[in-house]
């Protein structure tokens, strides 16, 4: 399936801010405090959505604006774990049944998570996961699909994130975003860049699996050597080329951590804010300590905060863990 998105317009975000009100909560946006910080560091904290990551604001709009029609079957996604959340507890708000295409990777915390909200589990291998993204079908599955990254009513949906942002901070100089399949990033990149085109918008990565930065020097998508890592909600072989295409044009580049600076993250936003967050959640941190965001006023997307709680103890006794 050929699939060519554009940025998405304000009128639809700023409709999606309307539709989803009941559903997502309106999140803080609190400075951490730490004095050798290259910036002034803020953090908007997704982790406080009600299935604890941002993938509810993208799920509930597109749930919400889909025909019921369409949805006579259910509805089903493909997902790490996120993602299954956001659907499955938007499928369960108006009584539809949910499915969700897991790769047989995905973290049991996240698996447990989705099933509790009502989701059917589908295991496949990650070769197949990944192809059922491209091709948007599965052989045992009908119904709505609702694609997690690349479907513009999703976007719209996270770009409620940025209106959010500039309310509450106007004068923001950088917004660094975990960039997984793009939809958080290009989301909020529509927004910032119909509002406030002045705001750097980059993309966060960890090496070695860090496809945007290797496709942006490539001039085209480039595929990565990867391997699963506690960082399990970005980072893969390839950014999709739809994908590739509005990031190119949205964002301001790519920073990229180590593993280790994302565990070293992880662990100072527990210490020092008290707040829990994943791997992919944490990443923009690790990124804004790099001081490669241009600006004073950085502000960090902690995108999710459904981390395993084994892989948070190792964190917290200065490990980083495995996948």
């Amino acid at each position: 399936m050929t699939v060519r998105h554009h940025p998405i317009a304000l009128e639809d975000i700023r409709a999606a801010q309307d539709r989803i009100r009941d559903d997502v909560v309106r999140t803080p946006l609190i400075r951490l405090l730490l004095d050798e910080a290259p910036a002034e560091i803020h953090l908007k904290l997704e982790i406080l959505q009600p299935i604890g990551s941002f993938k509810l604001r993208g799920a509930s709009n597109a749930i919400r604006l889909a025909d019921p029609d369409r949805m006579r079957d259910g509805v089903w996604t493909i997902s790490a774990g996120n993602a299954g959340q956001g659907v499955a507890w938007s499928a369960h708000r108006i009584g539809v049944p949910c499915s969700v295409v897991v790769p047989e990777i995905a973290a049991q915390t996240k698996l447990d998570a989705m099933e509790r909200l009502g989701a059917r589990i589908v295991k496949v291998s990650f070769d197949e996961w990944q192809r059922t993204g491209i091709t948007r079908a599965h052989e045992e599955l009908e119904g709505l699909f609702v694609h997690p990254f690349s479907d513009e009513a999703f976007m719209a949906g996270n770009g409620t994130i940025g209106l959010e942002i500039l309310e509450d901070l106007p004068d923001v100089d950088a917004i660094l975003v975990p960039y997984g399949g793009g939809g958080l990033s290009c989301g909020i990149a529509s927004a910032i860049r119909a509002v406030a085109p002045r705001v750097k918008i980059y993309a966060c990565e960890y090496a070695p699996s860090a496809p945007l930065e290797a496709s942006l020097a490539a001039g085209h998508p480039v595929e990565v050597p990867y391997t699963p890592t506690f960082v399990d909600g970005i980072g893969g072989p390839i950014v999709f080329p739809e994908m590739f295409d509005l990031a190119a044009r949205l964002l301001d580049g790519s920073i990229v951590v180590g593993l280790d600076d994302v565990a070293d993250a992880v662990r100072l936003l527990a210490e020092r804010a008290r707040v829990i967050a994943e791997g992919a959640g944490a990443a923009s941190v690790a990124a804004a300590l790099t001081g490669k965001a241009d600006g004073s006023k950085v502000v960090c997307i902690v995108s999710g905060g459904n981390i395993d709680s084994k892989k948070l103890a190792a964190i917290l006794h200065g490990q980083t863990p495995s996948a």
